[in-house]
């Protein structure tokens, strides 16, 4: 058996981030070779990764960046099975390190952000490394990017909320960005404006209205106008532009973002919370 000094182990650990003991029997299992114990240490963390498919990972984190010249943004969650683990530090420091490399590369979509190499190792190898050391089900399960002339960002104290709104031009103001940022967290809107709210919503809405009509006893024949009235209540409390602005609801978000600039509007914006 080859002679596995503490100093080979801790320099295993630190470059897998497996357990003191799993380090020890991986290099004794590869007779004190480096690399195939860290092989092995990458495929234990693929089993133990199929082991814990099946679980629930519903905890975890929500984080958002903008580039250096604010026309890129980036959303990413990453999840975990517990509260504890979420709140870890290692676990967060792993997740901005995604984040990181995602508004760097700006990949296309999730599976190539996974594909990405984040050291000496893709992102898909590191979650399967964290799950061998953490021991629990860890998921990058979301990711999207945004591109405006400016993108302003907003995480929600506890890492649980984030949004990113993207505006056509650049602020004066930068409290401006900031508030319909925290506007979108807040009041989950579903889109910006209710010419761009999908056609299937609305087809929902109105059906959803009619069969409410229906039930109070309306004619069938006003079933319609009434379902169209609701659906209009929709686009007010669900688009962007038309909510009431949560910090003075005498106006909406289209009037407070002209009262600061009249040109001033917003085209587009990510969400995400967790337990949503």
């Amino acid at each position: 058996m080859a002679d596995i000094s503490s100093a080979d182990v801790v320099k295993l650990r630190k470059s897998t981030g497996a357990g003191m003991m799993d380090c020890k029997k991986a290099l004794e299992e590869a007779k004190g070779n480096f690399d195939k114990a860290v092989e092995i240490i990458r495929k234990k963390g693929q089993l133990v990764a199929s082991k814990r498919a099946d679980r629930e990972a519903t905890e975890g984190v929500v984080l958002a960046k903008v580039s250096s010249d604010m026309k890129s943004g980036v959303m990413i969650v990453l999840n975990c099975e517990t509260d504890f683990v979420a709140k870890n530090q290692g676990f967060i420091s792993f997740a901005e390190s995604i984040l990181d490399l995602a508004i760097t590369k700006l990949p296309a979509n999730l599976e190539e952000l996974k594909k990405l190499s984040l050291g000496d190792k893709t992102i898909a190898d590191g979650i399967n490394q964290q799950i061998a050391a953490i021991g629990e089900k860890i998921d990058l399960s979301f990711y999207e990017k945004l591109s405006a002339a400016q993108i302003v960002p907003y995480i929600h104290p506890g890492n649980k909320l984030a949004s990113l709104v993207g505006l056509n031009k650049v602020l004066t103001n930068p409290q401006v960005g900031k508030d319909v940022a925290m506007q979108v967290a807040a009041m989950d809107p579903v889109a910006v404006d209710k010419n761009q709210v999908p056609q299937n919503i609305i087809d929902k809405e109105i059906e959803i209205g009619k069969d409410q009509a229906r039930r109070e006893g309306k004619p069938e024949d006003i079933l319609e106008k009434i379902a169209v009235g609701k659906l209009n209540k929709f686009f007010k409390e669900k688009t962007l532009l038309n909510q009431e602005f949560i910090k003075d609801n005498k106006k909406t978000i289209l009037q407070y973002l002209q009262e600061n600039d009249k040109d001033l509007t917003v085209t587009g914006f990510v969400r995400y919370g967790l337990k949503d």
